[in-house]
């Protein structure tokens, strides 16, 4: 295990632009800011912790994780730090070497609510001015749990009010759920981010079906 001087050299490391230039790939590196350089967290049975958000660390978390013998190093950008005692490529992909047991549920968030319901209006299907909705009002004995909340646009929340769905006649799309994490990280898979690089393709759709 490297001294803590030498971990704190790391973070605060240069970028040095390599010899690979010539290639497509390592020249998209080479000119990618640092802060655009974070590393994919696999756990280590090399499957993402995360697929949505997709679980990402800083490149100096990445680096400090190395040193301190928590992570194998996957992928590598063609991007490198430096110091005086210190020269190595960024990490892109990293493995936990302890494996993380995820718990089966997740939490009841907004977010994961949003998630589950596919970040669309669960009475109308538009992805705008979302909020959340009670499916049975709290006035009429309704509570705030997976089972009785539902993703609805601001127009629909308020055309419903406080009424029942067979009420207001604007039935559900789906009946809401209690979702495990497992049924969430499929939702995740849904919505990639806006840039993946290609060192963590394989890692991300290796259980796709390949094309014909």
């Amino acid at each position: 295990m490297l001294h803590q001087e030498l971990i704190e050299r790391a973070a605060r490391a240069r970028p040095h632009s390599g010899d690979a230039a010539h290639h497509a790939i390592a020249a998209r590196d080479i000119t990618r800011h640092l802060s655009s350089c974070p590393a994919l967290v696999l756990n280590a049975d090399y499957t993402p912790l995360s697929y949505y958000p997709l679980s990402l660390w800083p490149w100096q978390t990445a680096i400090k994780a190395v040193f301190l013998e928590r992570v194998d190093i996957v992928s590598s950008y063609e991007r490198h730090v430096h110091s005086p005692s210190l020269d190595m490529k960024i990490p892109s992909v990293i493995a936990l070497r302890q494996y993380v047991r995820p718990s089966e549920f997740p939490a009841f968030t907004r977010f994961n609510l949003f998630l589950r319901d596919r970040f669309i209006c669960q009475y109308c299907g538009s992805p705008d001015q979302l909020t959340f909705d009670h499916v049975i009002p709290r006035r009429l004995g309704g509570k705030t749990t997976w089972e009785n909340v539902a993703t609805a646009c601001a127009p629909c929340n308020m055309k419903k009010g406080g009424r029942t769905p067979r009420q207001a006649k604007m039935p559900l799309l789906l009946e809401p759920i209690r979702p495990t994490n497992w049924q969430l990280q499929e939702r995740g898979r849904a919505f990639p981010p806006g840039h993946l690089h290609e060192s963590w393709r394989d890692w991300l759709y290796w259980d796709v079906e390949l094309e014909s």
